[in-house]
């Protein structure tokens, strides 16, 4: 979901820096409201950041990532995982990649935006008591994925050099084997710190969804 140095200008990566900036405003309080989110924060951004690592390859217009966006949310909660992800880029920029910091808001945005109108959409119907479900997770997965694709459609629509149609059709495909893939991993994950949500660790770093 990367977009690459030299797509877009100047003024729009600064624009989409501003609105970046906007958004952890807005949330960065709820860390003070529940001090435990500071640490699933960090959290988020260290699992996202190993996701992220531990596959990527070219794909289309874009990269493909493993993102494991479903169970960070699922696991650790809204604000922590919007926020991780927004560390998780800038210390991933740090230490791999410096020219992405250029983009980073732009990036982070890709993710953030969708998450956002997933959380207050199908995200607060479904999380609470179907992250054990393949079928309801996989809503999440798909309709979060389809919102990447989006975000990554739409700076490519902006950008200073005509992307063609069929390299964004390629990236948007290529993540249909993450979305039908990570409902698994997410739902075993979300089973295992069900199993042991009554140690006061995991209760103190993860937010376990109740049982269905």
């Amino acid at each position: 979901m990367h977009i690459e140095p030299g797509i877009l200008s100047g003024a729009k990566i600064a624009a989409a820096n501003l609105a970046a900036i906007a958004l952890v405003a807005a949330q960065a309080p709820q860390l003070l409201r529940k001090p435990q989110r500071l640490l699933r924060t960090l959290l988020a951004a260290l699992f996202f950041s190993v996701f992220m690592q531990s596959f990527h390859t070219p794909a289309g217009a874009s990269e493909l990532h493993f993102i494991g966006a479903m169970p960070i949310y699922l696991t650790l909660g809204f604000v922590p995982t919007l926020l991780g992800f927004g560390l998780g880029l800038l210390l991933q920029g740090v230490v791999f990649e410096p020219a992405d910091l250029l983009h980073l808001g732009v990036n982070f945005l890709s993710l953030a935006v969708p998450l956002l109108a997933l959380h207050a959409t199908l995200g607060r119907r479904l999380a609470a008591g179907a992250a054990t479900r393949i079928g309801a997770v996989l809503k999440l997965d798909a309709a979060y994925y389809a919102g990447v694709a989006l975000m990554v459609g739409f700076w490519l629509a902006m950008g200073e050099v005509a992307t063609p149609f069929a390299e964004w059709t390629a990236f948007a495909a290529a993540y249909l084997p993450v979305v039908l893939i990570e409902p698994v991993f997410t739902v075993a994950a979300v089973r295992l710190l069900q199993s042991q949500a009554h140690r006061p660790l995991v209760q103190l770093c993860f937010a376990v969804p109740a049982r269905g």
